[in-house]
């Protein structure tokens, strides 16, 4: 048994077990997970981004991995579609199959798991991970909205706007984000030779060390407030697509183009962890599946506590 894999998991277990208690005991209400939420993406989630990536130069980057998870990726999306049909409850399906949870529970559980060259791998998929996912799922969403709005009325909709339109903002929308812009600004100031003052660095440092243990809690504290009552079997099917698919379908692939070692093993646990918050705004800007998809966040976060650590125990000795 791999001792220090089990050492970086039980925090990981404890931290959301005791976000759980807090919030059934009402120690923190709901009202305030939003607040929280802020906190985490506006806050700590940049600071340790633009610090950890500010001394890495782009050279050293590997976007071999990073190619394979979005490979997979698109399989599972397309085969989703492919199923159930083009529409935009089978895109919102799809989209929960396929978009990780990198930032809440991917940023702590990585670093505690793979350390800092960990941290950097997930911080290269994380650069493009919202990018490449939403801005594909958008086109997605607008052509098969089209579709089924002209199904109901005859025509095309005009009211609707172009589609590049569409694409520009969802790129645009993509980039100027709490998450890929600082991962962008540090890779920038790294290629400058400079190194941060200790009066900017350090403080940067801090608020990094605070992302996970409170990122952590939050997902404890969001699963206290989660009703998943009749979405449940729904839910259970997108949480085993997303948390034991996803990850079985990208070591393949990476297997069979004969990918192996610490990058391959990072995006594997990418690909296992649950469905990320971002696929819930999806819904209800479409307004489709908001239920099922809330449901399946809640699902596949208490999955992944038992399947993650199988993946990590798993991939350890690639």
């Amino acid at each position: 048994m791999n001792s220090p894999v089990f050492a970086s998991l039980i925090p990981v277990i404890l931290f959301i077990a005791l976000g759980f208690f807090a919030g059934r005991r009402g120690w923190i209400r709901a009202t305030s997970v939003k607040d929280l939420s802020n906190l985490v993406f506006m806050v700590l989630t940049p600071a340790l981004l633009f610090r950890t990536m500010s001394t890495v130069h782009v050279q050293d980057l590997d976007f071999g991995p990073v190619a394979i998870y979005f490979a997979a990726a698109g399989l599972i999306f397309a085969a989703t579609l492919g199923v159930q049909g083009f529409s935009t409850l089978a895109a919102a399906r799809g989209l929960a199959n396929t978009f990780s949870n990198t930032i809440m529970i991917g940023v702590p559980l990585v670093g505690l798991a793979f350390g800092e060259a960990g941290l950097v791998t997930l911080f290269t998929l994380i650069s493009v991970h919202a990018l490449i996912l939403l801005t594909g799922a958008t086109v997605v969403f607008e052509l098969a909205a089209a579709r089924e709005h002209a199904a109901k009325d005859g025509d095309g909709g005009g009211t609707q706007q172009p589609m590049w339109r569409t694409v520009l903002q969802a790129v645009r929308n993509g980039i100027v984000h709490p998450v890929p812009l600082p991962i962008i600004a540090g890779l920038l100031f790294a290629q400058t030779g400079l190194v941060l003052p200790e009066v900017v660095g350090k403080p940067l440092q801090l608020l990094g060390q605070a992302l996970g243990p409170i990122a952590l809690l939050l997902v404890g504290v969001t699963l206290a407030f989660t009703k998943v009552g009749h979405q449940f079997g729904a839910a259970l099917r997108i949480a085993l697509v997303k948390c034991v698919v996803h990850p079985l379908v990208l070591a393949a692939l990476g297997w069979s183009l004969g990918l192996s070692g610490m990058p391959l093993a990072v995006m594997i646990v990418a690909a296992a962890l649950p469905v990320g918050a971002n696929v819930f705004l999806f819904t209800q800007r479409y307004e489709v599946a908001q239920e099922e998809v809330t449901a399946s966040i809640a699902v596949s976060t208490a999955l992944a506590l038992v399947t993650v650590p199988m993946v990590i125990l798993a991939v350890a000795g690639l």
